[in-house]
């Protein structure tokens, strides 16, 4: 066994704020911080890193089609430190730092990428 690599999971900041009307996806996104915490304890002494992504309001098609608004889109900017859209090239662009080499002593975190929203 040639042992190491990366696994990234994908959490969320919805979380981090407590929504109570998304109860069980806030849960469920939670949990995937505590999976990969211990996850990285298990796999570690196997040279195996694991973190996780946890984006903010990623305005995609979908977000865009079946969510936001012109309206909320411009809201959520504006909440955000970096008044800019958060899109899919930047979560990939941290999944993509995390299972690289400039990582390699990276493990059992969870990085944030919401723009500054939290």
């Amino acid at each position: 066994m040639r042992g190491g690599g990366a696994v990234v999971n994908l959490s969320s900041v919805a979380w981090m704020f407590g929504s109570p009307d998304m109860i069980p996806y806030t849960t469920a996104k939670a949990a995937i911080v505590g999976m990969t915490r211990s996850m990285g304890a298990a796999l570690g002494p196997m040279g195996i890193r694991v973190n996780a992504v946890a984006p903010g309001g990623v305005m995609t098609e979908r977000q865009m089609r079946l969510w936001h608004t012109p309206e909320t889109k411009v809201q959520m900017i504006e909440r955000q430190a970096l008044k800019a859209d958060l899109l899919e090239d930047d979560i990939a662009d941290a999944v993509l730092f995390l299972c690289s080499d400039d990582s390699d002593m990276i493990t059992k975190q969870c990085l944030t990428v919401d723009g500054g929203l939290r």
